[in-house]
């Protein structure tokens, strides 16, 4: 009997130390997310590692709500170190060619929130980078107008656009209507910018403004000529429709859809292999002295998502494609070594 009682004292004592260490576990487990979560300020830990602070955007707007819209390390991922150097590397030799007057970068991987920019400090006009917004700005209106993709617009007359388009592609027809999605696909995949001015004549520009200041960017001004984005702040809107944070999961996937049929195909898209998906958009701007070429791209790559931005100034288009294609191969290729590593 005594020896039974022990037996049962000792398993009764090892439930009670079993069930203490599993409570300070989980404690542990809880307070490290919420550490994430709450932007605390540095610690330096024992390792004498440094922790990074965590800035968390939440959308305001609501009486009890707080959508969660980007949780981010400020600082630099340190897997992203080698890419940075290659990337580096390349600029400075197409800069030493004359042709390349300055490159920006920002690079994101999704699965583990690692970014790194180059060259941030520089401001680029987004020119058809814009449209993203835009049909961001529509699927969050049709979201409080039911069945507004299924309206139809009339294009009655061409506007002048006053720009000079060295990638032209599909345009809508003079005389013709079109169901706005159809529109947005126009603007979207072929970049019409007869579609594009369309939506904008008709688009409540207080959703466009929402949008704007949501993703804590400068509002533009509709008077203004000139308005400016880095490669960092531009991803905003790719990573929204990413993370499917501020449009419903339907919108956000119609607009990834469409940015998947973007027919442009000598920056990004040439630097990777043909078996790729990709959503994407390029945006030109500039004077025939000083072109800008742009693109912003989400790159399926199997289990290493990542989204890539690349904002350009030089002399000819030509030597801007180059760049952005020959910056696209080496993240692909470093990206790819990377995910290897986890099979």
């Amino acid at each position: 009997m005594k020896s039974i009682f022990s037996k049962k004292i000792s398993i009764s004592y090892i439930s009670a130390i079993a069930t203490i260490v599993i409570t300070c576990f989980s404690t542990f487990l809880v307070s490290s997310f919420f550490f994430k979560e709450t932007n605390i300020k540095d610690l330096d830990v024992s390792d004498g590692t440094n922790l990074c602070n965590y800035k968390v955007k939440r959308l305001d707007g609501y009486s009890f709500i707080k959508p969660l819209m980007f949780v981010d390390e400020e600082c630099e991922g340190d897997n992203l170190a080698q890419i940075k150097h290659e990337i580096n590397t390349i600029i400075q030799k197409h800069k030493s060619m004359s042709n390349v007057i300055s490159t920006s970068v920002y690079l994101r991987d999704y699965n583990n929130g690692d970014w790194m920019t180059i060259n941030d400090d520089l401001q680029y006009e987004p020119g058809s980078l814009f449209k993203v917004p835009i049909l961001i700005a529509y699927l969050k209106m049709s979201e409080d107008i039911p069945g507004l993709l299924d309206q139809e617009l009339l294009f009655h007359t061409p506007f002048d656009i006053g720009k000079n388009v060295a990638f032209q592609s599909k345009n809508i027809q003079l005389g013709h209507k079109y169901k706005i999605r159809e529109l947005l696909k126009y603007m979207i995949a072929y970049s019409d910018n007869n579609a594009t001015a369309i939506l904008n004549n008709n688009l409540k520009p207080e959703i466009l403004t929402k949008l704007f200041l949501d993703l804590n960017l400068e509002v533009p001004n509709p008077k203004a000529k000139h308005y400016y984005f880095t490669p960092k702040n531009y991803s905003l809107f790719m990573r929204a429709i990413y993370n499917a944070s501020y449009l419903s999961d339907e919108n956000s996937e119609f607009a990834a859809e469409l940015l998947g049929k973007c027919n442009f195909k000598e920056g990004i898209l040439s630097g990777l292999p043909k078996d790729i998906k990709i959503a994407h958009k390029f945006g030109e701007s500039g004077t025939n002295q000083e072109r800008q070429l742009h693109e912003s791209a989400i790159v399926y790559l199997r289990n290493k998502p990542y989204l890539l931005t690349i904002m350009t100034k030089g002399k000819d288009n030509t030597s801007l494609t180059n760049i952005i294609s020959e910056i696209s191969t080496a993240v692909y290729n470093n990206m790819l070594n990377q995910a290897e590593e986890v099979f």
